[in-house]
């Protein structure tokens, strides 16, 4: 797992870190993906649960409230309780309190059954768990799955954020998402954020969250040093930097 931080704009901090799946030879996680059959979807989906939980538990300072953010496959997902028993059982194991992880899928991958997602959701919520709907806006849902469930957490994609500054229909798309996200009660997060003017745009439109290359790149098993902004100046923070023990 390779780890990069969410910012949060407001109290000028990391708000969490979200876990990224790596190959043996530090192949990204979409190459990862692209070799797991339908077959091996559960296996893999649960072992990257308990890899993220037990790495964060090393990594993460004692004391510090963070999110520990894990991507999730709701197709993978047979039945939302018996799949959160290994979940649950690492969380004790390593110490790592539930309310400190969050869930996220993609809309990249197509959910053909909208009440089992919300099912999934229903349990992961009675947990303590966090849940985020990732990569929205270049999905397959969209709107319409936002209509079905509200997540607790909301991340903007990437290819709304590129260049949104100089960009009157990105403006107006990202505006839109803010404001319905305001009104149902959820929480707004960019990604892929790799500029400081898309940074100052997304933040005057209200948005505390960020993720993004401008802040830190995924680091392999560690905690990356984050560049983030206090009293309109950059700094870096490389305190935040620990690493995984061998």
């Amino acid at each position: 797992m390779a780890f990069q931080p969410i910012y949060d704009a407001v109290d000028d901090r990391v708000w969490g870190y979200e876990a990224l799946v790596r190959g043996l030879a530090g192949e990204g996680a979409y190459d990862v993906l692209s070799k797991i059959s339908p077959e091996q979807r559960y296996r893999f989906d649960q072992d990257c649960r308990i890899k993220a939980i037990e790495l964060a538990s090393c990594l993460f300072p004692a004391g510090e409230d963070l999110k520990l953010s894990i991507n999730f496959m709701p197709n993978a997902v047979y039945e939302p309780a018996a799949c959160l028993r290994a979940t649950l059982l690492t969380a004790a194991r390593c110490g790592f309190p539930t309310s400190s992880i969050m869930f996220e899928f993609t809309e990249n991958e197509e959910v053909a059954d909208t009440v089992h997602l919300r099912n999934i959701i229903t349990e992961y919520r009675r947990h303590g768990f966090t849940t985020a709907i990732d990569d929205f806006g270049a999905g397959h849902a969209g709107l319409g799955l936002l209509v079905e469930f509200q997540p607790d957490l909301l991340k903007i994609d990437m290819k709304l954020v590129r260049g949104v500054d100089n960009s009157r229909a990105r403006r107006a798309v990202v505006t839109g998402i803010v404001g319905i996200a305001a009104e149902l009660g959820i929480t707004v997060l960019a990604e892929g954020v790799e500029t400081e003017e898309e940074f100052l745009f997304l933040k005057a439109r209200g948005i505390r969250l960020f993720q993004g290359y401008w802040f830190a790149k995924p680091a392999f098993e560690e905690l990356p040093e984050v560049v983030r902004i206090a009293s309109a100046a950059l700094f870096s923070a490389p305190a935040l930097k620990r690493t995984a023990p061998s």
